[in-house]
């Protein structure tokens, strides 16, 4: 969901420096609802699991993609099945280009010995050179946040009924090791929950994270638990009208920056420098684990690597640290 999330400000710097071209997204059905404030745009289902599954799937969304007029394909994921797609793409006479991950730059950041410790290319900016090699540069510094969505959900618009700050926390990562530990996240909860002027929304997915929010909200006042209660739509509109998102090095916080919401990020055995942090934040707003401790860090691209006894760096991160952070952005 991060790298589709990571699209969408680039494809809007397009769409605004280039009105005129039409774009077609091939993606998931579950991530359209991210694509639905373009207007140049439109949406072609991708179904690898069912109707697109193996090569006659491909071939399936292939003929269905080559059968529109499209001038150019941009693979912003250069995968086996988008590579094989935009080759046949290119055989029937389409312009092609494909996604440069700088596989041997993120090699160097995050290997044992020798390691190469410095900010590598942002993958917002990675994509935008997939359109310059068609002739479209774009320059990112003119991202304009989406405005707030508008709130129909009455659940949702109940927690937007007073003059409170409301703070979203996205506390789960796929990887224990890019997950800030929950006892520590609930003593930054608990701060702000006894603060009057503060609403906390938590976001997760799946029972299990749903499961351990439940008992969360059981504990604090002025606590809300969204996983779980609402569409992808809905939960997007929630987001939007954050006052700041907290989240790991994952989708929250992408989807809380295409809005232009302030967004605090925690980082594990990951580091911003390998190019994954939410578009347009600060620097300062990526609290990281202490690398004197941890030297190794960044251990791995995704998080999935990591030494002995690394899955802990991330408790070098206090609780003070998250609520100085927030308490800055929000308060002074």
């Amino acid at each position: 969901m991060g790298d589709v999330a990571m699209m969408v400000p680039v494809l809007r710097v397009f769409s605004k420096t280039y009105p005129e071209i039409q774009l077609t997204i091939v993606s998931r059905v579950f991530f359209k609802p991210f694509f639905e404030d373009f207007k140049n745009l439109s949406f072609i289902e991708a179904d690898p699991e069912n109707k697109h599954k193996g090569i006659k799937g491909l071939l399936k969304l292939f003929k269905k993609i080559n059968s529109l007029n499209i001038d150019a394909v941009a693979d912003l994921h250069n995968v086996i099945r988008s590579n094989i797609l935009t080759k046949l793409l290119k055989f029937n006479g389409k312009k092609v280009a494909t996604l440069h991950k700088g596989r041997k730059e993120k090699k160097s950041l995050t290997r044992t010995s020798h390691k190469t410790f410095e900010q590598l290319k942002t993958t917002h900016q990675r994509y935008a050179d997939v359109f310059e090699s068609f002739g479209c540069p774009i320059d990112l510094v003119h991202f304009e946040p989406f405005p707030k969505k508008k709130i129909d959900h009455q659940n949702i618009k109940n927690l937007f009924t007073n003059a409170k700050k409301v703070i979203g926390i996205a506390p789960f990562a796929t990887y224990k090791s890019k997950m800030y530990p929950l006892e520590l996240m609930e003593k930054v909860i608990e701060h702000f929950s006894h603060k009057k002027e503060f609403q906390i929304v938590l976001f997760g997915g799946g029972q299990i994270e749903i499961n351990e929010l439940t008992q969360i909200i059981k504990t604090y006042p002025n606590v809300i638990n969204a996983a779980g209660r609402f569409k992808l739509r809905e939960e997007l509109a929630l987001i939007s009208n954050l006052d700041l998102m907290v989240s790991m090095d994952s989708g929250n916080g992408h989807l809380a920056a295409i809005y232009g919401v302030p967004v605090v990020t925690l980082w594990g055995v990951t580091h911003p420098y390998l190019g994954f942090a939410p578009f347009g934040q600060p620097h300062l707003n990526s609290l990281t684990a202490n690398r004197q401790k941890f030297p190794l860090i960044p251990t791995s691209v995704y998080g999935n690597k990591y030494p002995k006894n690394y899955e802990d760096a991330m408790n070098t991160i206090t609780p003070l640290d998250v609520i100085n952070k927030i308490s800055a952005i929000l308060i002074d």
